[in-house]
């Protein structure tokens, strides 16, 4: 809630203006902030366990700014995807916190008060080094959610025993985001070796009959393997924060146990 709407309420059921019930459903109701172009959720953290993320795409450095101060006063952290290198580089002068992946396109800055204890751990796996930019997208996105992250690049199913030679560290994960393109085989034959979710990524990467990703995506729904599920084409945003929430209720689930992945969290 805004400090100033905060104090003023307190203060009416000081003075006795308001009754406690009306000052406690205010406390309870969903508070947006509005920037004017922007209605900024606040209560996103307290219905879904974390703040809202920000859709670079489209939207000036103007606004992206106005956003991030606002996420910072409330104490969230900020996370944003589809950032261009240009905005990016003005963006990390007004954030010297900030952190931008290139790859990925992702700015995220950690709250201040950011635990470094690892919210359980994601293993993201690519086909091939093209699926790179999407895969570095859910990796971000994983790591902004606490989780540790394990990438595993470049072992698609052309060549097969470079996905067994990663198995082990594969399946320390709580979750595997697997991203693929072509006809989108590999998270299948991921699915068919580890005891954890598998939240396959298509990925427009291809050529004509890839159909822009669709080819992979179909494919991916068919998949024989019962752990495999699917998000959209080049939604690497969506699988890694579906990823970041199993590793973060399988962490809540074994609270004496440390972290499963050798990579940890970055500062």
């Amino acid at each position: 809630m805004d400090s100033a709407l905060l104090a003023k309420l307190a203060g009416q059921l000081a003075q006795g203006e308001i009754s406690l019930d009306h000052f406690l459903r205010e406390l309870a109701r969903p508070k947006t902030a509005d920037l004017g172009d922007v209605q900024l959720d606040l209560d996103r953290s307290r219905r879904c366990g974390f703040p809202e993320v920000v859709f670079g795409e489209g939207k000036s450095l103007a606004v992206l700014e106005k956003i991030f101060r606002r996420q910072l006063d409330e104490g969230s952290a900020v996370l944003a995807t589809r950032i261009a290198a240009e905005p990016a580089a003005e963006l990390c002068r007004l954030f010297p916190q900030g952190q931008y992946n290139a790859v990925g396109r992702t700015f995220r800055i950690p709250a201040r008060s950011a635990e470094r204890q690892s919210q359980g751990c994601v293993a993201v796996v690519t086909a091939g080094t093209t699926d790179l930019p999407v895969a570095e997208e859910a990796a971000e996105t994983a790591r902004w959610m606490g989780a540790a992250v394990t990438l595993v690049a470049d072992v698609g199913v052309a060549g097969p025993h470079r996905l067994l030679a990663h198995l082990e560290e594969i399946r320390r994960a709580d979750a595997v985001v697997v991203v693929a393109g072509m006809e989108g085989a590999l998270p299948s034959m991921v699915g068919g070796y580890v005891a954890v979710p598998v939240i396959a990524v298509p990925t427009s990467v291809g050529y004509g009959a890839n159909l822009g990703g669709m080819a992979a995506l179909l494919s991916m729904l068919n998949s024989c393997a019962a752990n495999v599920t699917v998000v959209n084409i080049d939604a690497g945003f969506k699988a890694g924060y579906v990823a970041g929430l199993i590793a973060r209720r399988a962490a809540d689930s074994n609270p004496g146990l440390p972290p499963r992945a050798s990579a940890l969290p970055d500062p």
